[in-house]
């Protein structure tokens, strides 16, 4: 099915600024150029530009890459995202869930999933 992010083994949180102009050709470059990843594994890479208000997610299936692009309206506010640039987070599904809804990433009293 076109999309379906559940199929992704892994979830990358590329930190930084991402030009959100860039298109599938240019978010793979930096996945493999920068990140020295490849992108057609079956993991979600996550970016997002300066605004923190959209993100872009690109994903490979069996047969081409899928691009996601969320933005958020405007009383939604903005995406808590790591900026340390050239670098690359793994992270949980429970993770991912608190980046989309608006939440930091970094819960020091979260309960930590085994």
């Amino acid at each position: 099915m076109i999309g379906d992010i559940t199929a992704a083994d892994e979830i990358y949180i590329v930190c930084g600024y991402t030009d959100m102009r860039k298109s599938i050709d240019g978010l793979c470059a930096i996945v493999e150029d920068k990140l020295h990843m490849d992108p057609r594994s079956s993991a979600l890479f996550l970016f997002c530009g300066r605004r923190a208000d959209r993100l872009k997610i690109l994903m490979w299936e069996s047969d081409g890459f899928v691009l996601l692009y969320k933005r958020l309206s405007v009383t939604q506010g903005r995406y808590r995202w790591p900026r340390n640039k050239d670098e690359v987070r793994n992270l949980t599904w429970r993770e991912f869930d608190w980046l989309l809804s608006g939440i930091d990433i970094e819960q020091p009293k979260a309960i930590r999933a085994s």
